[in-house]
């Protein structure tokens, strides 16, 4: 499965009744319901991941990438928006493309 598989079966439950999607019930509740989950599961990757443990390193991911994913559609913003930006990152090293960026006041620098 690809993200652009992922997300068109999302676009399907997401356009079913709460009652029936997981997709459509946490749409339903707001862009910030969203975000929380996605801080939840990226939060549960991170431990997964500094404890070494892979096989829940997968499910947290595969979380992270799906709660991403509702975001994204909450937000209005196409996947497509998000794969064309990685892709004109991919034209210089990841160095030089964070060196180019301008800092902005608030913004971390990480």
């Amino acid at each position: 499965m690809t993200l652009d598989d992922l997300d068109a079966r999302l676009a399907l439950r997401a356009a079913a009744a709460p009652e029936d999607s997981y997709t459509a019930k946490l749409l339903s509740r707001g862009i910030e319901k969203c975000a929380q989950k996605l801080g939840e599961e990226a939060t549960e990757a991170v431990i997964a991941a500094v404890t070494a443990n892979k096989p829940e390193l997968v499910k947290e991911s595969a979380d992270v990438l799906y709660h991403l994913l509702v975001v994204l559609r909450a937000a209005g913003v196409p996947l497509a928006d998000v794969m064309a930006e990685l892709d004109a990152r991919t034209a210089q090293s990841g160095l030089a493309e964070k060196a180019a960026r301008q800092y902005q006041p608030g913004q971390d620098q990480g």
